[in-house]
């Protein structure tokens, strides 16, 4: 399998304000499960909370841009995510790589 690219990957929920309290419960429940599935399978490497907001930054691993959108765009919130996607790349400082 080849080497995987990692993402920086910044997700804002816009929930409206019409939508029902048992949908929101329902699709945050359903998007609990598939980030941990995500994680198991090693896409999704770490995240972090933005304190305050419905907002979250982590770093994602998959084949290519593509994929990546593909991943995000199935997520059971997709519809009501507003997402900024970063593509990494490797820094010669990076304390992993020296």
């Amino acid at each position: 399998m080849s080497e995987k690219n990692e993402f920086l990957v910044n997700i804002q929920i816009n929930w409206p304000s019409d939508l029902p309290e048992d949908t929101i419960a329902r699709l945050s429940t359903e998007e609990r499960q598939m980030a941990a599935e995500l994680a198991r399978a090693g896409t999704l490497v770490r995240m972090w909370r933005v304190p305050g907001r419905r907002e979250n930054w982590g770093l994602w691993r998959a084949q290519d841009a593509t994929q990546m959108h593909r991943i995000l765009s199935e997520l059971p919130v997709w519809p009501y995510m507003n997402v900024t996607v970063h593509a990494l790349a490797q820094h010669p400082v990076d304390p992993v790589y020296t």
